[in-house]
């Protein structure tokens, strides 16, 4: 589905992330990791059989000036990237009154700024030349449902609002398009309080639990041309938990 594409996938060296650029590089992508793990883009990329058509590059997506240092190597390096998938994501589980200012300023730098500053960046260098691409953006329920952690819920309802003023902005030219899912297997998932988790579980229609590969899966959709038609939209995988 992805033959011919090249693509950035920033949180790439665990969990959705990781899962994302597996599947991608299964689809005939070729793929740049971002992650500030270098251990673990390291440990990705020794993974692969054949590693040339991954590369990886460690950066801290709330940086501006690493995320610019990052579109000049891609633009030297990696001038034909047509795909970008804003994953990197943190996740404190408090509550709203135990929050610290800079914590709040450390989701709200990873969680919507990092977004805002690789979307502008890969804006810039397909509209202007009037290129085709795509970008994709990971949010959650919990920026249309609520969360226990307010600052998350916050910050991924933040990206919903990103994504359709992109898909505006850089229209006609790179579609843009978000996936919202419920909870997924990964290590984020043991900080969700056991309540929260009850009440996700006891709306969902589906009885199957959301895995990494599942949400891959919908990104690739998304990146590919089978999706061509599609900008602007939100994506749920909720097993069917909340119904709109």
């Amino acid at each position: 589905m992805l033959s011919n594409r090249k693509v950035i996938v920033t949180g790439a060296a665990s969990g959705i992330g990781k899962a994302i650029v597996n599947q991608c590089l299964q689809e005939g992508a070729s793929v740049i990791a971002c992650d500030r793990n270098e251990q673990a883009l390291r440990v990705l990329k020794e993974s692969l059989n054949d590693s040339t058509v991954l590369d990886t590059y460690p950066l801290n997506v709330r940086k501006y000036e690493e995320v610019a240092a990052f579109f000049a190597y891609v633009e030297t390096e990696h001038s034909d990237v047509d795909g970008l998938v804003n994953n990197a994501g943190i996740y404190l589980a408090k509550h709203i009154l135990d929050y610290q200012e800079d914590e709040i300023d450390k989701v709200l730098d990873i969680n919507v700024k990092g977004y805002i500053y690789f979307s502008q960046m890969f804006g810039k260098k397909l509209f202007h030349s009037q290129r085709k691409g795509v970008i994709v953006n990971l949010s959650s329920v919990s920026g249309q449902e609520g969360s226990s952690d307010a600052i998350y819920g916050s910050s991924k309802a933040a990206i919903l609002g990103l994504t359709k003023s992109c898909a505006m902005n850089f229209s006609p030219y790179i579609r843009v398009n978000a996936v919202a899912p419920t909870m997924v297997n990964t290590s984020m998932m043991d900080s969700i309080p056991e309540w929260r988790k009850k009440e996700y579980l006891s709306h969902q229609l589906i009885d199957t639990p959301v895995l990494p590969e599942d949400v891959a899966d919908t990104v690739v959709f998304l990146l590919s041309d089978k999706s061509k038609h599609y900008t602007g939209a939100t994506f749920d995988i909720n097993n069917g938990g909340y119904l709109r």
